[in-house]
């Protein structure tokens, strides 16, 4: 009977401090902003912000950010990229592929000089979305 009660407090320790290492970060979007690749092959001007609220889940764990919106998006990490710094932002990129296959760049960018405001980014060969973001508990 002890060797059954430890065994169950050992469970229930690796179950506890095995969440407290797990890689998930939650944010919620506040709004969403969109840029099209136009005949020239540059990018035009942003749209205007619409006011959205929607969650987003990075996993590392599982390579996946899942964004769930009425749609929801799913985006498999192929690659880790190294983080980026300089003077006026903290890049962390990604480089993905979407639920339909199509590949794409991530980005979680922290905004220095705008009091540490957080975007994310993807990008496609001929479409960018942004959206800013703030961290969830």
């Amino acid at each position: 009977m002890n060797k059954v009660k430890i065994g169950i407090l050992l469970a229930f320790l690796f179950l506890v401090f095995n969440q407290g290492y797990s890689q998930t970060y939650k944010f919620k979007t506040t709004g969403l902003s969109v840029s099209v690749k136009e005949g020239n092959g540059k990018f035009g001007g942003w749209s205007d912000l619409k006011l959205v609220n929607i969650l987003v889940n990075l996993d590392t764990n599982k390579n996946r950010i899942v964004i769930y919106s009425e749609a929801i998006q799913l985006f498999e990490i192929v690659e880790y990229l190294p983080a980026e710094e300089n003077e006026t932002d903290i890049v962390y990129p990604f480089i993905c592929k979407d639920n339909n296959g199509e590949d794409c760049t991530i980005s979680f960018i922290t905004r220095k000089n705008q009091e540490n405001r957080k975007q994310l980014y993807i990008k496609y060969e001929d479409r960018v979305l942004v959206y800013n973001v703030v961290n969830i508990e």
